[in-house]
């Protein structure tokens, strides 16, 4: 059987990273050290596929902060040449929408490239030894909440939440390019 691209990263440590948040804090994986299971999305704000699923992004995080989990999103989209993901616009996003996690901005692009992100949403969940265990989509229906069959994320959550591996296939996350810097 062929091996998808995300599962060639799967054991892999999560990298390190000290990056701004909407909130005014800098936070880095040890941030969350406290927590059993970390989930790192990139996201942004003007993808169509990340408008489509962000309150169920949101909604995970607020239906497992009780539990050991943090969910943090990273913007590493080139806010020059999309002027909708800078910064001041992220808070406005997080605002809005009433965001219950960290968002953080990439600024220079490090994170995402060091995470080999591809995508946004790009979806990286972590167990409590920091290793990668799930990357894959949220779900089987990014466009239609309604028609969705199989929550993905949550089943990865609940797994390592319970001290077991992940024993579904992981079909990767669909989303727009991210959007690099001219070099």
């Amino acid at each position: 059987m062929p091996v998808s691209p995300t599962e060639l990263k799967i054991g892999t440590k999560a990298h390190d990273f000290n990056l701004k948040s909407v909130d005014g804090k800098f936070y880095t994986p040890d941030s969350f050290k406290d927590k059993k299971v970390l989930c790192i999305i990139f996201m942004c704000n003007h993808c169509p596929y990340v408008v489509a699923v962000q309150q169920r992004i949101n909604q995970i995080a607020k239906d497992y902060s009780g539990k050991s989990f943090a969910l943090v999103g990273i913007n590493p989209n080139d806010s020059v040449s999309y002027s909708e993901d800078s910064f001041e616009n992220m808070v406005v996003r997080s605002n809005e929408e009433g965001y219950v996690f960290p968002y953080l901005y990439d600024e220079t692009q490090e994170t995402a490239r060091v995470y080999d992100a591809v995508c946004t949403p790009d979806i990286y969940l972590y167990d409590e030894n920091r290793k990668l265990k799930y990357r894959g989509r949220i779900d089987d229906n990014w466009k239609d909440e309604t028609a969705v069959t199989r929550k993905e994320l949550r089943m990865a959550i609940e797994k390592l939440l319970n001290n077991k591996e992940i024993d579904f296939n992981m079909v990767p996350s669909m989303g727009c390019s991210i959007k690099w810097k001219a070099k």
